[in-house]
């Protein structure tokens, strides 16, 4: 897993857990929902990057 990777997917998943939040903040649960959403996928991406990782090593 490259290094870029790890910060750009970590990113991703600060930005949902922020977006997520605000949702709740401001009572938006589509807001909520896609900050979820955002963790999720960004999640997955570590997972995957991951799996890779072991392979190569």
């Amino acid at each position: 897993m490259g290094l870029d990777d790890k910060f750009d997917n970590k990113a991703d998943e600060l930005k949902g857990k922020a977006k997520e939040a605000t949702g709740k903040a401001t009572d938006d649960e589509k807001l909520e929902a896609e900050g979820k959403s955002d963790q999720a996928g960004a999640n997955l991406k570590q997972a995957g990057e991951k799996i890779k990782d072991v392979f190569k090593g």
